[in-house]
């Protein structure tokens, strides 16, 4: 079978990398309350410093973030039952977190930037929550992108 990176090389990146941001986005509006308000703040903060940081940050990271997917991508494909990597990714949102917070982990641990891994290690409580939250647009987006044949 193909590998769902393979499956997304088949496709504009600009355009991957595009929706990725606008879910992003979208993601972010969606948020509520104080942790909600931080996020917002923080994810302005960051456009305004840097206008491109979160699609050159999607870029960076595509391809481990669909590799790390990949297996349970490739058991959607093997299912009968389940049309669309959404719902699958719905059962399955707890080790699909897991799976994409491991690479964030890892190179938050290998990042230089004192500042960068200080303020990783005090949004990490909250990060699975919100990956899980975010999951069911990550699932339209391979839908769309790398549908199932």
């Amino acid at each position: 079978m193909t590998s769902l990176t393979e499956r997304l090389e088949e496709v504009e990146r600009q355009e991957v990398i595009d929706d990725t941001a606008k879910l992003i986005d979208d993601e972010v509006a969606r948020k509520s309350g104080i942790s909600g308000m931080a996020i917002k703040t923080g994810y302005k903060v960051v456009k305004r410093l840097k206008p491109n940081m979160i699609e050159e940050a999607i870029d960076s990271l595509l391809d481990e973030f669909s590799q790390a997917l990949d297996p349970l991508y490739q058991q959607f494909l093997a299912d009968d039952e389940t049309e669309t990597f959404e719902a699958y990714l719905a059962d399955h949102d707890d080790q699909a977190a897991d799976d994409l917070l491991g690479i964030t982990d890892a190179r938050a641990e290998n990042a230089e930037n004192r500042v960068l891994k200080k303020t990783y290690k005090k949004l990490r409580g909250q990060a699975k929550k919100h990956v899980q939250e975010a999951l069911p647009g990550v699932g339209r987006l391979i839908d769309e992108h790398a549908p199932k044949e």
